[in-house]
Order: C-alpha cells, then sequence, then structure tokens
C-alpha cells in the first residue's frame, strides 16, 4: 500500500526481528526457522486436500499444517493468473513452510513457487464448524510472507476456538506489472495476478474449511498495512464475491487503484531498468534479475526512489476503484472493521533521530518532504498548533505525516462505508492508542504494533510490545474483540466497553488502551484540515 513505509524503511524497522528470529533457527531451511513454533510433541496428523493426503503436527494442542498447496508452480505461467496444484500420490509432508514470493529483503530471495499457504486449527472434522480466519500480510505489495512469527495462529486458534489461515502469494513485479498494453490476451490480468491469487487461496479455503473443522459460510479476512489494502480490493473484485463473509484492516487502506495509463508507463519503466525490451525478454529474464525492476525510480515520486506495484484499474479483474467514489457495492453486505494506529509514521520516521528533535524552524522543511499531501507546512503547522497547544515540534511532524498519509485513507473508506444505504452491513472503526513502552516509549502506538494484539501474541520478543501485563491485556481484549468479530459479525464482548458503529455525523470510534472507550470524531479537527484537498492515494496516479 502506498501509504505504508517503503521497503528500505519496512527492512530497517524489522531488523531486530529478523535478528531474532534467525537466532532460533535450528534447522537448515530458513522459512520454518523464521515460524518459530512452539514446542512439538511426537503426533503427526493426517488430512485429505483435494490434491491428496498431507501430514502435519500436533503442537500445544493445536494441529497445525504449513506450506499446503494451493496452486502450481507460477514460474511456467508468469504474470498469468493462478493455476491449480497437481495432485500427488503417498502423503505429503505439511511440517515446514512454503517459499516465500520473489523479494528482497530480509525474506528474500523467495520463488516462483510460492502459492502455500498455513493452517492452524484445533481439530479436523466438520462437525464443530468454527469460525476461519484468514490472514492476509503486509510489506505493501512489494514484501512478506505468511509465515512471519508474529503471524503465528497458535494463541488466537486456542483462544477462539477458531481455524487461522495465513498464506504467500505473488507480489512486485511478479503479482502486478501491468503489461495489459502489450496486445496479449494471455497478460490483459498481469497487474492484478497476485489479488487473483488470493482469490484462489480463499476459494481453496472455503472448499476445505469443513475438512480442518471450520465453517465454510463463516469465513473472515483480515489483514495490517498492505494485507489490509488487498482485502479493500478483493471487496471490489467480482471474483473475490461471496468467498467471504467478513472483513477486518489494520492500518491498509486501498481507494484507488492504479490507472492503466500509469500502471502502462511504470510497466515501461520497469523492463527499461531490466533492459527487456518486450514481453518474450521479460519471460526470460531469471526471478532474480526481474527483481530489479523494484529498484527502479518511480516516475510520480521525488523523494521516494521505489517503483509503485499495487492493482490496476484494468476492466478485467478490477473495473472499479475499491473505496472511490463510493464503497464497493458488492460488498455492502460484509460487516467491516478499519482500524489504524494513533502514531502511525513513527515507525518508519522514527528511524531518524532528527525527526525527535525538529524544532519551529526546521521542521517546515522536513512536513514538505514527508507530509504527503499538498498543503502549506504552514498551514498545517498552524492548524496542529491551534489544536494541540501543548505539541512540540516533532509531535506536531509525527502527527501530521500519520494524518495526512494513512489516517487520511482510512477516514476516506469509512465515509464511503457510512454513506452505503441503511440496509448495508455496519462499519465499526479504531484507532490503537497505547503506547508500546519499546525504546523508552519514543515510538509509542506505531504502524504494525496491533498485529500482535489481534493475534494474541504480545508475548513473543519480535512484538515490540514489552510483553508486560497490560500488552497481554489488552492483546486479550482486541483478540477477543477480533474472535468475536468472526464469529457474530459485531466485534462487542463483555470485556470491552460499548462499541457502536461507525456512522455519520457521529464517527464514533473505539479508541483501544489500558482502558479502552469509544469517542465521538476523536480526531475531527485533523480530519476538517485534510478534508480542504482532494485525496488521492499515493502511488496510484
Amino acid at each position: 500500500m502506498n501509504t505504508a513505509p517503503n521497503d528500505l524503511q519496512r527492512r530497517r524497522f524489522l531488523r531486530d526481528s529478523a535478528r531474532w528470529a534467525l537466532a532460533t533457527a535450528t534447522v537448515a531451511s530458513l522459512p520454518a526457522a523464521l515460524a518459530a513454533p512452539g514446542p512439538r510433541d511426537d503426533t503427526q496428523v493426517l488430512a485429505r486436500v483435494r490434491g491428496g493426503r498431507v501430514r502435519g503436527q500436533r503442537e500445544q494442542g493445536v494441529l497445525v499444517f504449513r506450506g499446503l498447496r494451493y496452486g502450481a508452480d507460477t514460474a511456467a505461467y508468469r504474470f498469468q493468473p493462478p493455476r491449480r496444484e497437481a495432485a500427488w500420490r503417498g502423503i505429503a509432508d505439511a511440517l515446514e513452510f512454503g517459499a516465500a514470493a520473489p523479494q528482497g529483503g530480509s525474506e528474500g530471495p523467495g520463488s516462483e513457487d510460492c502459492l502455500f499457504l498455513n493452517v492452524w486449527t484445533p481439530a479436523l472434522g466438520a462437525r464443530a464448524r468454527r469460525p476461519v480466519l484468514v490472514y492476509i500480510h503486509g510489506g505493501g505489495f512489494n514484501n512478506g510472507s505468511g509465515s512471519d512469527p508474529l503471524y503465528d495462529g497458535s494463541a488466537l486458534c486456542r483462544r477462539g476456538d477458531v481455524v487461522v489461515v495465513t498464506l504467500n502469494h505473488r507480489l512486485n513485479t511478479f503479482g502486478y506489472l501491468y503489461l495489459g498494453a502489450l496486445g496479449d490476451p494471455r497478460y490483459a490480468a498481469s497487474g492484478n495476478v497476485g489479488q487473483l491469487d488470493l482469490v484462489q487461496a480463499l476459494q481453496w479455503v472455503r472448499e476445505h474449511a469443513a475438512a480442518f473443522g471450520g465453517d465454510p459460510g463463516n469465513i473472515t479476512v483480515f489483514g495490517q498495512s498492505g494485507g489490509g489494502a488487498k482485502i479493500a480490493t478483493l471487496m471490489a473484485m467480482p471474483a473475490a464475491r461471496g468467498l467471504f463473509q467478513r472483513a477486518w484492516t489494520m492500518s491498509g487502506q486501498q481507494v484507488t487503484a492504479a490507472g492503466p495509463r500509469a500502471a502502462a508507463q511504470r510497466a515501461a519503466v520497469a523492463m527499461d531498468a531490466v533492459r527487456a525490451p518486450d514481453l518474450a525478454a521479460l519471460l526470460r529474464l531469471p526471478a532474480a534479475d526481474l527483481l530489479a525492476a523494484t529498484r527502479a525510480r518511480d516516475p510520480s515520486r521525488v523523494e521516494d526512489s521505489a517503483l509503485y506495484f499495487g492493482p490496476v484499474l484494468d476492466e478485467v479483474v478490477l473495473p472499479v476503484h475499491p473505496f472511490w467514489p463510493q464503497a464497493p457495492a458488492q460488498s455492502a453486505a460484509i460487516p467491516m472493521v478499519i482500524g489504524n494506529t494513533r502514531d502511525e509514521t513513527r515507525a518508519f520516521l522514527g528511524n531518524d533521530p532528527g525527526n525527535f528533535a525538529l524544532d519551529w524552524t526546521t521542521l517546515p522543511a522536513q512536513l514538505e518532504k514527508q507530509q504527503f499531501v499538498d498543503l502549506l507546512p504552514s498551514v498545517v503547522i498552524e492548524h496542529y498548533r491551534r489544536l494541540y497547544p501543548h505539541y512540540t515540534a516533532s509531535e506536531v511532524f509525527f502527527a501530521a505525516t500519520t494524518a495526512g498519509r494513512s489516517w487520511r485513507g482510512a477516514v476516506e473508506e469509512l465515509e464511503a462505508r457510512a454513506r452505503q444505504p441503511a440496509t448495508a452491513a455496519p462499519t465499526w472503526a479504531y484507532q490503537l492508542d497505547w503506547p508500546s513502552p519499546v525504546q523508552e516509549g519514543r515510538l509509542r502506538a506505531f504502524h504494525t504494533l496491533d498485529i500482535p494484539l489481534v493475534f494474541d501474541n504480545a508475548g513473543l520478543p519480535t512484538a515490540r510490545t514489552g510483553g508486560g501485563a497490560d500488552a497481554r491485556a489488552l492483546a486479550a481484549t482486541m483478540s477477543d474483540a477480533l474472535v468475536a468479530f468472526a464469529r457474530h459479525g459485531n466485534p462487542n464482548h463483555a470485556g470491552l466497553a460499548d462499541w457502536a458503529p461507525y456512522t455519520l455525523p457521529q464517527r464514533r470510534t473505539m479508541l483501544f488502551d489500558v482502558r479502552s472507550r469509544g469517542a465521538d470524531d476523536p480526531r475531527g479537527g485533523e480530519r476538517e484540515l485534510y478534508q480542504r484537498v482532494p485525496f488521492l492515494q499515493r502511488g496510484t496516479a
């Protein structure tokens, strides 16, 4: 998603997490080591999927199947829609995570043979009909996988008696390089094949939910950052209609998609960067060489050199913008939760110590560089000083960059959902206010902080929550809200103050903290400031 940190910022922010994961590796397979699973007993379990029989493992009372194929190796049909996996004879091991998609960073280099998913379930068989929660990972549309330690579904599975699924899909040039303008009908959907991978994964989940103890008619998709953006896009894709019944997004919005002209221009930049004069040359390139296109300079960006890849308004897979000028009509009946963290940009702009030492003379230039909205810095600063007279220059910087870069997209989606007919399903809004104690509290409620809280994984070393009593209590509150939402289509539960849906003009929002509470339009002054200019999702023009 374009409002998330770029790849370099994200890699820096997750550096400590990656080092911890590598330190815990006890086997030669890197993806399996990164998962840091809990202690296993000696019980292996068998299940049957459409391709054949698979062998999983019982771990601390949870049945875990890793690396289940939901599609064939994509190398043979690069830039084309996914195809079903081939059947196999005998029993295939599902004990280790499958490869991530090709990418740079700590989870690279990956493989084009990446269509794998993972399942955590209390028990097999169709009698229980548990809610199924499918997590779609972040990392924008460029990086990430379903095997990050923070996404381990064991705790959530045990806590809520639910089935949890994580997955991998094609990313960056492999998943979102738009070649439709080249005229070959085989590649008309190329700009959205990463999204079509998600559709195929959800079809697989629906087909196999009962075998893994789940309810095929009660599937919730949830995702953070780029994962939330992918969910917003799925909600406008005809191919995804009926594949999930609830949606929960965290710091991830996709209001607009890239237009075909802009997407074709980026494809030309990418092809030039890898010295591929035509489609045939692109198809011959080794995966590692094709990845070099992600380092090309984006024609619409000044400070951020990363070439944007994301969903494309191609009239084939995606016929409308996800949330512009209105919320997708096909998903009006799907209850939705849209959330953000209060201090999103501290996750990546907080890596620069200078941003904590700004004064009123240095703030304007830094704000001009990082706010991603076309308002005079002087106007923004004056407005924030009036709203929050106790803020320092650095506090204004982090608040304004958060509001202008990521929170603005969440407001656009919330407002669009609230304008739908009264017969539409409700939408709930939240803001994570709880400040993490790590790094002496400098990061506060940063981007990604809600991941370990909804997974009930606040005690993991990579969670960056500090693992204290407040973190564990808030994780219980937020994970119970997710489970309640998955089970009933409503996030309210006994341990949470009343959480009313988001409506106009009240704009009710749950503020998650040590003592969570609801508030009407809690950042109304900031919302009114940014409504002065049209919203343009960065990277899609």
